[in-house]
């Protein structure tokens, strides 16, 4: 590979990620002519047609986003290699892609992301908060924050606590239907369903007892924060994750029933490709996250104590 088809991959990256030619340049520190020649350079050089222009956008094609995740796979992958001849892991440079559950990412990823590149001025941060689960490889990411059981995969975990699963209804609504005391008791309740897109709904899993379909559901959102507006408002009853509800409950706008019938709580980590040796930018800020994560009460099992 010789250094000028280097840069133009790099060119390709850059434009690609920004959605404009223009704006690539500038994070390049090349002009935008030059960027336009390095890309069509790579199209001529390839046979193929990566980024379909108009007059006003930028997309790519089918083959460019196929050759896009392999192109972020090359260059992060050269980056390990100089960083471990060249010592420069030693101080952090670069973009990090981090990703992280959305109503999470936003409460908690978010501040510790803008502390950890207050620290590194070399840095720069591309963020995606989702509730889709993110393929950090193909979609060029460098580390995840998620809050589930892993199954076995290429990745490293790094474990930074548990979260409660509990069911939570408001004041109001307990009253006016009565407190359930068992899992079957939620046959004769309302619910607030959560659904992430492309995936089946979630049951409700309680310890000895069979999988459970809750089926009077009321309401189904698509977005954590509606779901818990709606249990605050009376709605109904819902499953939620503990920092989902922290203030909701302190405050006394919602209580947590069936305490004596949690699932077990759910493990916490950042995960990151597996590689030869990681990244300065990734271990970095790994190391740092998960300081700061492990120091939040709701992910060692508190904060979600009742109001008296």
């Amino acid at each position: 590979m010789t250094m000028d088809h280097l840069q133009r991959l790099r060119t390709f990256v850059a434009v690609a990620e920004a959605g404009s030619f223009a704006r690539g340049a500038v994070a390049r520190e090349i002009s935008a002519s030059a960027a336009t020649r390095a890309v069509a350079a790579l199209e001529k050089h390839l046979g193929a047609l990566l980024l379909q222009r108009t007059t006003r956008s930028l997309r790519l094609t089918e083959q460019g986003e196929a050759f896009l995740a392999d192109c972020r796979r090359i260059l992060a992958e050269l980056e390990q290699a100089e960083a471990a001849v060249t010592g420069a892991r030693r101080e952090p440079q670069g973009t990090l892609a981090v990703t992280a559950p959305a109503l999470f990412g936003s409460r908690h990823v978010a501040p510790l992301l803008f502390e950890f590149l207050d620290r590194h001025p070399q840095m720069q941060a591309r963020v995606l908060f989702t509730n889709r689960l993110v393929h950090l490889v193909d979609e060029g990411f460098d580390v995840a924050l998620r809050i589930a059981v892993l199954p076995d995969s290429s990745l490293t975990a790094v474990t930074v606590g548990h979260m409660r699963a509990v069911v939570v209804g408001s004041p109001d609504y307990l009253r006016r239907h009565g407190v359930p005391r068992h899992p079957a008791d939620l046959k004769s309740h309302r619910s607030i369903g959560f659904l992430i897109e492309g995936q089946e709904r979630v049951a409700w899993n309680f310890p000895g007892t069979r999988t459970l379909s809750v089926p009077s559901e009321r309401l189904v959102v698509n977005a954590n924060d509606v779901k818990v507006a709606a249990a605050v408002a009376g709605h109904g009853l819902t499953r939620a994750l503990a920092y989902q509800v922290t203030d909701e409950v302190r405050d006394g706008r919602l209580r947590v029933v069936l305490k004596a019938h949690e699932p077990a709580p759910v493990p916490v980590h950042l995960v990151y490709p597996a590689g030869r040796v990681a990244a300065a930018k990734v271990r970095e800020f790994v190391r740092f996250a998960g300081e700061r994560l492990r120091a939040l009460p709701v992910l060692q099992g508190r904060g979600l104590e009742a109001p008296r």
